[in-house]
Formats: C-alpha cells, sequence, structure tokens
C-alpha cells in the first residue's frame, strides 16, 4: 500500500495478529506478541495514524475491575490488501467491461477461474484424511493471502475462518467472486456440507466456512483424528 507509513515486517506482523484476533487490547496484543507494551503502544499508534487500526472503549469486566474502560483495537478495511497476493490477477476495470459489454460473462469468468483453482489443488488433497484435507484446504487459502485459521467444532464439523480478504475490492464491487469463493470450498470437500456463516462484507471480523460431514468420515479404513484449533503460518513473536 503506498499511503501506509513504515509497514515495516514487524509492523505489518502486529497488523497480522490484530486481524488474527479480531480485537484486542493492547495489553492482550503485548502478550500475544511476547513484547513489551510500550513497544505494542508505539506499533499502533503508527497504525492508527495510517488509518489501519481504529480503538473502541470497552468497559473492563475482568475480576471486578472498575477502571478506566479498555481500548480495544481492531482492523479497518484499509488492510485487506495489505495481505492480497492475488488481487492484481482481477483488474476491477476489466470485469466493469466484461459486465458492461455481458453481465453473465463476468459470472462466467469467476467460474472459470474457480474450477481452474479446484484443478490446481487437487493433486495436494488427494489420498488424505478429513482432517488433513480441511487444513491443506486451510494452508491454500491462507498462501492466497486470506490470513487462514482452522478449527474442529464437533465431530465431522470443522470450521474455516478467513482473517482478511485478498480480493477485498473485486469481492465490495462484484458479489459473484464471494459466491466462487463458496463455491471453491464446496468442490474441495464435495461430501460434505459448506455453508457461510459470517460475512466481511456484512461488518464481520472474519468470512467463516462450517463444514459439515453427514456421516463418520473415515479414509483408509481408519477413523479421522480431530483438527485442532490452528492459525496457519503465524509466529506470534515480535522483536522490539
Amino acid at each position: 500500500m503506498s499511503n501506509v507509513v513504515d509497514l515495516s515486517p514487524t509492523r505489518r506482523h502486529v497488523l497480522e495478529v490484530i486481524k488474527r484476533h479480531g480485537e484486542v487490547t493492547p495489553d492482550e496484543l503485548s502478550v500475544a506478541l511476547g513484547t513489551s507494551s510500550s513497544a505494542v503502544r508505539q506499533h499502533l499508534s503508527a497504525l492508527r495514524s495510517a488509518g489501519l487500526v481504529v480503538a473502541d472503549k470497552r468497559p473492563r469486566r475482568e475480576h471486578g475491575d472498575t477502571g478506566r474502560p479498555a481500548d480495544r483495537y481492531r482492523a479497518t478495511t484499509l488492510t485487506e490488501t495489505v495481505f492480497a497476493t492475488t488481487a492484481d490477477a482481477l483488474p476491477i476495470q476489466l470485469l466493469e467491461h466484461m459486465e458492461h459489454e455481458d453481465p453473465a460473462l463476468v459470472g462466467r469468468v469467476f467460474d472459470r477461474r474457480r474450477r481452474q483453482m479446484v484443478d490446481d489443488a487437487d493433486h495436494l488433497l488427494g489420498d488424505t484424511t478429513v482432517d488433513e484435507r480441511v487444513s491443506r484446504i486451510t494452508a491454500l487459502l491462507d498462501e492466497q493471502g486470506y490470513l487462514a485459521g482452522c478449527e474442529s467444532v464437533a465431530e465431522g464439523h470443522f470450521r474455516i475462518n478467513l482473517h482478511n480478504c485478498a480480493i477485498w475490492a473485486v469481492a465490495n464491487r462484484f458479489p459473484q467472486a464471494c459466491g466462487s469463493e463458496l463455491d471453491y470450498i464446496r468442490a474441495l470437500v464435495p461430501d460434505a456440507t459448506v455453508e457461510r456463516v459470517t460475512h466481511k462484507t456484512s461488518g464481520s471480523h472474519t468470512c467463516a466456512y462450517d463444514i459439515r460431514f453427514d456421516t463418520e468420515p473415515v479414509t483408509n479404513g481408519h477413523m479421522t483424528s480431530q483438527l485442532q484449533v490452528t492459525s496457519v503460518g503465524v509466529d506470534n513473536r515480535v522483536v522490539d
């Protein structure tokens, strides 16, 4: 982002942790990053000045604390393109020209892109247990800039959380992008029911996808193990 002031690797990581948590206090962020409160506050001040985070005051609820409300920081929509790796492949202007020529053409383009992405992913997902498949799908989405994490909610029930939108500008202009994203995940787990339960374009911190298998998942004659809560590719320590 050209308008970001000194978005160093450390500051970028601070921003990533904020996005993965949804909202945090400076003290919570200090613990998550393993760094001092003073260093955290300096990073937050710079990110806030750049318009990348905002703070809301919330009453303290821990241990009956009645002191000053704590500032809870959350990322703004300006951060969606910071972690994107695929946005340049979907120029909005070109899509708008397609829409002008033939409104149905935009949907067909997203369908073609989805099919190509599914084909590219298939060789990574073959002969895997259910939990391995969900984990690998999460890793693929994380590599695309979605800051993806996954968790096991219950037996045969998983959730993939996307903390960033890698195609934010396109998704805000063309809802077909979001529909294609949902269809992409459904195509990678055809034996499961996949539903979007939160949506960033509707104001949520994440796009979350519930994945439910109707029967006890079995691969190669072995019962699958439970998938632990994970955030892909994150090292939560920061050097001051």
